[in-house]
């Protein structure tokens, strides 16, 4: 018997019928949706879903732009007791395969966006699916198709008839991909119960409310975008939603439905401080009033520009990780109301010790326990957590042993001053953050070692104001190759021993390396690559590091 004590995201739908029944909920283009239309359109999805035969516990994977269709599917799927299973749709189709390989889904959902991996899927490619459903696609009273589409699914809510939302097992409701150390999708599961407190924990700290105007700037396959559309959706606010981001697209967005809140990383924070710069005059957003950052720490003068364009907003910034449903801790950047600015340094000065290249990301959400496993005489170490807000595990695995039983263990180092303040210092096993993604270094020279013209790469992250951290791959040539600062092509037999950064990128693509984790620069090495007694490299933080100093000198040259 179902307990309808327990936390359910479609908690929230009972409230837009009520709190919002006539007032716009979602904006997508010119389409526009009164709380009332919003949930009438779920649970015209829900009979829908029903009717085809979706049972209880199935996956259901969905790749396409963000829409007011995107949450409707979300919401749906949950209802009926399934699990949705965003992918990225800027993977590589070989990335989207493995991730459905490892979460079986019955059903896949796309859009008409051309260019994207989805595009040329095929229901056979994925023996586990049964459907394939077309998001968007228009029907007509000529409409002759075969396919299924999400307005021919949709059946008539039929408000007498009563229909209770359902759980899947574990009280699972969505599987968010994240890259494992090897750089495959690795499917978190998270529960109800998980995205529910993180939303009451966004509400609570970053102050949403139901006179909240906020702009979808972050993919809803990421983990970040969901957990900040669901805090929306609870607290009653309206969604404007553009299909991915453009600063321009964005600013005309925030202008025209005087947006109050987003979410940003620092890559979307230095393109909207751009666009701002590109254009004749400056223009203040003073409609804005909050802004939550994550995907990285925001530098000095991001925080310093933003705020010149975002007079009112109060400036926050979350540390977290997708294993977590997103954010365990928050710190405050810039508070207009006082007129100040939160540096790091200035907490630095409090507490008992500083970290020299550490990041103050501050204090956890109330119910949210974070410690540090200290590991050497500097009080730092892996940096663990705790609570409701964790993973139920891997999907499809096994949870390791673990020598801190209960704790998740973050693979990020770090250390808690005497304020209770969190600092991150690094990631235990390098992993490199970029533009708001996760990129593991192992993958990425595995894809170069390759290239017969290549006898050792290293693959490290270099700080960027824009990025956040910009990949940067060391590469030693074979004898006989020769390397060039000069492009080439690929093909030309006068250069078949010739290397170049730009023939090295095209390499990565056609070993279909997904976009944003070909390197931004490559690098020709002189030195030796520090290995172990078996020849493999040594990926100690102190070599790394040593690594990535004299990177960050030759690319500054």
């Amino acid at each position: 018997m179902a307990n309808y004590s327990e936390a359910h995201i479609c908690q929230c739908l009972s409230r837009l019928s009520t709190l919002r029944r006539n007032s716009t909920v979602t904006i997508t283009g010119d389409r526009q949706k009164t709380g009332m239309q919003f949930v009438d359109g779920v649970l015209g999805l829900v009979r829908g879903l029903l009717q085809l035969g979706l049972k209880t516990g199935h996956v259901v994977s969905i790749s396409a732009l963000n829409s007011d269709l995107y949450l409707e599917w979300l919401l749906a799927i949950a209802y009926v007791g399934g699990i949705a299973a965003p992918l990225n749709y800027r993977w590589s189709l070989e990335e989207a395969k493995l991730a459905m390989e490892v979460v079986q889904p019955v059903l896949l959902v796309t859009d008409l966006s051309p260019g994207y991996w989805h595009s040329e899927f095929h229901i056979d490619l994925v023996p586990s699916l049964q459907w394939h459903i077309s998001m968007d696609t228009p029907v007509n009273a000529n409409y002759t198709g075969t396919d299924l589409t999400t307005e021919l699914l949709k059946k008539p809510t039929g408000r007498s008839v009563n229909i209770d939302y359902n759980w899947a097992p574990e009280r699972a409701a969505i599987i968010c991909f994240t890259s494992g150390t090897t750089g495959k999708p690795k499917g978190a599961t998270i529960s109800h119960l998980a995205l529910v407190i993180q939303s009451l924990a966004k509400i609570a700290t970053v102050h949403y409310n139901e006179h909240d105007v906020y702009l979808h700037t972050v993919p809803l396959c990421h983990i970040g975008g969901i957990s900040s559309a669901m805090a929306i959706l609870m607290a009653g606010g309206c969604h404007v939603i553009i299909p991915k981001f453009e600063a321009k697209l964005a600013i005309e967005s925030i202008q025209k439905h005087h947006v109050t809140s987003f979410l940003t990383v620092p890559t979307i924070m230095a393109d909207l401080i751009s666009f701002d710069r590109m254009k004749e005059t400056s223009e203040q957003l003073e409609t804005v009033m909050k802004i939550l950052n994550g995907g990285g720490s925001l530098s000095t003068n991001l925080i310093e520009d933003a705020t010149k364009i975002f007079p009112r907003a109060e400036l926050l910034s979350a540390y977290g990780m997708t294993e977590a449903c997103s954010s365990l801790t928050f710190t405050t950047l810039h508070n207009p109301t006082t007129d100040k600015h939160y540096h790091q340094l200035s907490v630095a000065k409090k507490s008992k010790f500083s970290c020299p290249g550490g990041v103050c990301v501050g204090k956890p959400a109330p119910h949210i326990e974070v410690r540090v496993r200290v590991e050497d005489y500097s009080n730092a170490g892996r940096i663990l957590t705790r609570g409701p807000h964790v993973m139920l595990r891997y999907w499809d695995q096994i949870p390791p042993k673990s020598s801190d039983p209960g704790w998740l263990d973050t693979g990020d180092m770090g250390q808690i001053d005497d304020y209770g303040n969190l600092w991150l210092i690094g990631r235990a096993k390098d992993r490199i953050k970029s533009g708001g993604e996760n990129i593991y270094p192992n993958e990425v020279e595995a894809i170069l070692a390759q290239h017969p013209g290549i006898s050792g790469t290293v693959v490290v992250g270099i700080p960027d104001p824009r990025l956040t951290e910009m990949v940067v791959a060391c590469i030693k040539l074979k004898d006989s190759w020769q390397w060039s600062d000069l492009s080439f092509d690929h093909s030309a037999k006068d250069t078949a021993n010739s290397l170049s950064s730009e023939i090295l990128r095209n390499f990565c693509r056609e070993k279909n390396l997904t976009g944003f984790k070909i390197p931004k620069k490559i690098l020709l090495w002189r030195n030796t690559f520090p290995t172990t007694k078996t020849g493999k490299l040594r990926r100690d933080l102190k070599i790394i590091g040593c690594i990535r100093i004299e990177v960050e000198s030759m690319v500054n040259k």
